[in-house]
């Protein structure tokens, strides 16, 4: 793993946890570090095998997971941008938006985090990838977790009762 690689995508991944979110006191950008952080270190651990052995049956689920992570991270930008309101920024959301993916999921960026984490340690599933792995899984509840304290504080009683509506990260399961 190239050192240099690892600090400029390290750099950038904190300038944009600061900016989208622990500058404006969204703490739950924190922890959004480390899922970030968690897939970047996988990408760099497995790109030497990420067109290898293209038949096989990790690379099956894992571009499987890799493309089913596109739809709720597009679905969801797209449902902030348009339905939200945002002000500065998409995540400073002034509507509370319950349409499209995210009538069915409170997460669905997050989902999103989770399939792409998944399917990239799926690529070569050893022991150093699983754990990596495990934390992005570990990052991504803990930061949605903590949005959702942020959004009952913005939003209050809908919120809440949004919460009991849907699911945190895949419909009808979790």
């Amino acid at each position: 793993m190239n050192l240099y690689v690892l600090i400029a995508g390290t750099l950038i991944i904190v300038l944009f946890s600061w900016f989208f979110s622990i500058k404006e006191k969204r703490y739950h950008g924190v922890t959004r570090f480390f899922a970030f952080e968690s897939i970047f270190i996988l990408v760099l651990i497995n790109f030497r095998i990420w067109f290898k052995d293209p038949f096989s049956i990790n690379q099956i689920i894992s571009w499987i997971l890799l493309l089913i992570s596109l739809f709720p991270a597009i679905s969801g930008f797209l449902l902030l941008g348009r339905r939200g309101k945002p002000e500065n920024n998409f995540e400073n959301t002034t509507v509370l938006v319950k349409t499209g993916l995210y009538k069915y999921i409170r997460h669905p960026l997050y989902a999103s985090l989770f399939f792409l984490g998944t399917g990239v340690m799926m690529k070569d599933p050893g022991y150093l990838q699983i754990i990596t792995g495990s934390v992005n899984l570990l990052a991504v509840y803990f930061t949605a977790r903590i949005e959702e304290k942020e959004m009952l504080t913005r939003f209050g009683d809908s919120y809440l009762e949004y919460m009991k509506e849907t699911k945190m990260f895949i419909p009808f399961i979790i």
